[in-house]
């Protein structure tokens, strides 16, 4: 290794590149989104239990931040976000009791990640 190497070593950049919210909330909704249907798919009762699990976590965390008087979107956006943690919420508890298919859970997480990635590409 030579003074040069090591200078570039030194001086090279060493966190990661920042990231935007929205493309964090992309991530974790994407993976949430991916157990769900692998869950799903697997017709295990445990796993969809987790998932389902994680994803009433994830719905109850947006519904709380959207409720937020200081959120910053739009009302309208807000109170459909909101509508949808509280849809979330009730359709998980049919699913639990076997009365409901996990199947429209994973269609709101999809258009929700099909709305986000939309975003991204305008940005």
């Amino acid at each position: 290794m030579n003074a040069t190497t090591l200078a570039q070593r030194a001086y090279a950049p060493t966190a990661a590149p920042t990231r935007s919210a929205r493309s964090i909330e992309y991530d974790v909704i994407a993976r949430i989104t991916y157990r769900l249907k692998t869950a799903i798919e697997s017709g295990k009762l445990a796993p969809l239990l987790e998932a389902l699990h994680e994803n009433r976590k994830l719905w109850r965390t947006l519904a709380i931040d959207v409720a937020d008087d200081e959120n910053l979107l739009p009302d309208d956006l807000r109170a459909r976000i909101f509508y949808l943690g509280e849809f979330t919420s009730h359709h998980t508890s049919e699913v639990i009791r076997k009365k409901a298919s996990a199947v429209p859970l994973l269609e709101v997480n999809t258009a929700i990640l099909r709305g986000l990635k939309q975003e991204r590409t305008l940005s």
